[in-house]
């Protein structure tokens, strides 16, 4: 049971936190994804605000794993009682364990799903919880002994009959409760405590947002011909040869917009742009570079640097590298410390120290930022 339908204001965001998107994919998604990783997980709900039904329905209609969606209420706990009457009609065992987590807990891992799992099956309620790293103060009694306190995390497991019987006498009794947990333990219940992670934070606000870094690497090579330009980060180089290519054959913006697609896990050149497509016969490959960053960029993606190589025996390049590096931060609308490249040789070796052709390879590295 994954409970998504808080509003997120501490987040200080457009729409619900659980809504953002890091990386190509909302918080929401990713953390159901943890659940539709594990064998244990046959079904998964999630609770949502009933007037963002709709856009969670987007989000999960291709999702493969049983999974539903259902209105929310008011309160969290409302919320999930909404779910345990879905669960209810549905015909749920009591044998069956039911775990509740956080829709703004993406990272939570599959270790500790898996104990919560084994630990409810035990004892009929288990959650995760850490040790506190500060030293926490009673504003009127002074300093807490912290070896005596708990962090307390989610997913919180629970055997269907305990729970249900819990939340039936919550709401007959009436009450305000923060978690589940504090249900069960206030009508009789002991809970038991499973290690839990300092990683498996609650996105409350902008800076509990961890940000991924992606790396990417990319490689190209092009033969020189006579007859042809030559192009090198979208400068023309006088020489006597160019490279061979369906575009203009620019081998080190190729290389570079292999290492995009290949941090951001979007394939290569040759499946985005095909050399079997006229659209792109001899296009310029600064307008490739633009069109491949205006895609990975939708996705959630920031440019944090790249570091490029050319390898070949001649021309020498160095008083172009300049030029090439201001092309590229223009493109992508970066500043120039983002940007590197070098110009190397084989020392006369293999296909580029015969003049053959030219080669180039990039490394790049993307973060994902909540958009």
């Amino acid at each position: 049971m994954i409970v998504a339908g808080g509003r997120g204001t501490r987040m200080k965001a457009p729409k619900p936190k659980q809504f953002l998107y890091i990386g190509g994919k909302t918080i929401l998604e990713k953390t159901v994804d943890k659940f539709k990783r594990s064998s244990l997980i046959d079904e998964i709900i999630v609770v949502t605000a009933q007037d963002y039904f709709e856009q969670t329905e987007e989000l999960f209609h291709n999702f493969g794993k049983s999974l539903s969606i259902i209105a929310g209420g008011a309160r969290r706990q409302d919320s999930v009682s909404n779910a345990l009457r879905y669960l209810k009609q549905k015909g749920v065992s009591e044998d069956d364990i039911v775990l509740i987590h956080d829709g703004v807990r993406p990272y939570i891992e599959l270790d500790i799903i898996t104990s919560i799992v084994k630990e409810a099956s035990e004892t009929g309620a288990a959650i995760p919880c850490i040790m506190p790293k500060d030293t926490i103060r009673d504003i009127n009694s002074g300093s807490l002994e912290r070896s005596d306190l708990r962090c307390v995390q989610t997913p919180q497991g629970f055997s269907a009959t305990l729970l249900m019987d819990a939340y039936n006498k919550a709401f007959a009794e009436g009450g305000d409760f923060t978690d589940d947990a504090s249900i069960a333990e206030a009508f009789g219940h002991k809970v038991s405590l499973v290690e839990g992670s300092e990683a498996n934070i609650k996105i409350t606000t902008p800076e509990d947002i961890v940000l991924e870094t992606r790396i990417g690497k990319g490689f190209d090579v092009h033969r020189l011909v006579e007859g042809r330009a030559l192009i090198l980060g979208g400068v023309k180089i006088p020489f006597e040869k160019g490279l061979l290519g369906h575009s203009d054959a620019d081998v080190l913006i190729h290389a570079l917009i292999d290492a995009i697609l290949g941090a951001a896990s979007m394939g290569d050149i040759g499946r985005v742009f095909p050399d079997t497509d006229p659209a792109y016969k001899d296009a310029s490959s600064l307008v490739l570079l633009e069109r491949t960053w205006n895609a990975v960029k939708y996705r959630g993606y920031d440019f944090v640097n790249a570091d490029i190589t050319v390898i070949c025996e001649r021309p020498k390049l160095a008083a172009h590298v300049a030029k090439m590096e201001d092309n590229i931060c223009n493109v992508l609308n970066i500043s120039r410390e983002r940007i590197n490249i070098k110009a190397t040789t084989t020392e006369k070796l293999g296909f580029t120290g015969r003049g053959e052709g030219i080669a180039a390879e990039a490394v790049c590295i993307l973060s994902c930022s909540p958009k």
